[in-house]
């Protein structure tokens, strides 16, 4: 089987995200990310998802790390 996870997942709901972080937050984060500066993306801000190093360790068993890809695009349909 060849699988592993796609992302890093979600630490807080779109909801909580929401309720937790304000559109100000996302700016904050997103430098150096190209997006739609809209409140509609603060649920997508980088604070939402699990920290991918945490990830990445919780499936050392099921890949092995050949590249690192860093994020420079965050597109939403809205």
């Amino acid at each position: 089987m060849c699988s592993a996870p796609h992302g890093a997942g979600r630490q807080f709901s779109r909801t909580e995200a929401r309720k937790r972080f304000t559109h100000e937050n996302l700016r904050e984060r997103m430098v150096g990310i190209e997006f739609r500066d809209s409140a509609d993306f603060i649920d997508e801000i980088p604070d939402a998802y699990k920290p991918i190093d945490v990830v990445m360790e919780d499936a050392r068993d099921l890949v092995s790390i050949e590249h690192e890809l860093r994020q420079i695009l965050n597109v939403k349909g809205t």
